[in-house]
């Protein structure tokens, strides 16, 4: 994985769950406090969230997986409010 992140570079990773978050991280915070703060792997942003399938059987969390796409929104110069719109 770390050469095929070398050869994409992106600038951001977003982890859906807490078992790729904390792979990742080498971190075993559960993922409701992994969740919403800016992390980093191998020098690249990373923002963990929840997985959808546990948005699907929890949707009142899935306000706080949006947050967390907001904050990934605006580090790419996107303006969250206005993809609300569309």
């Amino acid at each position: 994985m770390k050469a095929q992140l070398a050869s994409i570079q992106p600038k951001v990773i977003v982890t859906l769950g807490k078992f790729a978050a904390q792979t990742l991280l080498r971190d075993a915070t559960p993922i409701t406090r992994l969740r919403g703060q800016w992390r980093e792997y191998c020098g690249i942003k990373l923002m963990p969230t929840f997985h959808p399938a546990y948005l699907l059987r929890s949707p009142a969390e899935k306000r706080k997986a949006w947050e967390d796409l907001k904050l990934v929104m605006k580090e790419f110069g996107r303006d969250p409010a206005s993809a609300q719109k569309r």
